[in-house]
């Protein structure tokens, strides 16, 4: 995360601090990187889970340090399989989607009784299991480690420029938004989130 202070303006230097402490803390001997964005709250808006995975990933790959270092990444955005099929091919070894473990229990109410809470999550963890085995037996693998940073996506609607810095090695034929552009979304998300607009709630 990095201070809202700093609006869509502070995205890039905020990614590229986040490049420089995660080739520091592997020069230093650390072998797990954890990215997290449990931080995120009013003050703190949350850099996109997968600019920042895969912008760690090739900036330790162009370092020559990717291979001494696994990546774990906790957050809030990983909801759904391309959500965890993204992550796992820009460079994901592990994914805790920490947000979807705590909705799970507020949906509670509308589980059949003898459903139980260890439970729901369970099958949750299983269909997400379930549906990247699918997505990768489509593109002919048959490891999680295979898929692993692979990286067999075209990129739709992104810039050359950015892509090529974040994302290096992607395909991409039609061209579209960069790095402003995400860091307005994330801004707008943010303030969605933390915003003075009423909930409604029923």
């Amino acid at each position: 995360t990095y201070s809202s202070e700093h609006g869509a303006s502070g995205m890039k230097e905020a990614v590229d601090q986040l490049c420089a402490q995660a080739e520091t803390v592997v020069r230093k001997g650390f072998n797990i990187i954890i990215l997290s964005d449990r931080g995120v709250n009013a003050d703190n808006i949350a850099i996109p889970a997968l600019l920042a995975t895969s912008a760690v990933h090739q900036h330790l790959i162009r370092k020559g340090l990717r291979t001494l270092s696994g990546l774990v990444v906790e957050t809030g955005g990983a909801m759904e399989v391309h959500h965890f099929a993204t992550l796992a091919g820009y460079g994901a070894e592990a994914i805790n989607p920490y947000l979807a473990f705590d909705t799970i229990p507020t949906l509670k109410a509308d589980f059949p009784d003898d459903l139980t809470l260890a439970e729901a999550q369970s099958r949750y963890i299983k269909a997400i299991g379930k549906g990247l085995k699918k997505v990768m037996s489509k593109m002919g693998i048959s490891t999680y480690q295979s898929y692993c940073g692979a990286q067999i996506f075209d990129a739709v609607g992104l810039s050359s420029e950015f892509v090529g810095k974040y994302f290096t090695g992607t395909a991409t034929t039609i061209e579209g938004i960069g790095l402003d552009e995400v860091a307005e979304e994330a801004v707008r998300w943010h303030g969605k989130g933390y915003g003075n607009l009423m909930i409604y709630q029923k």
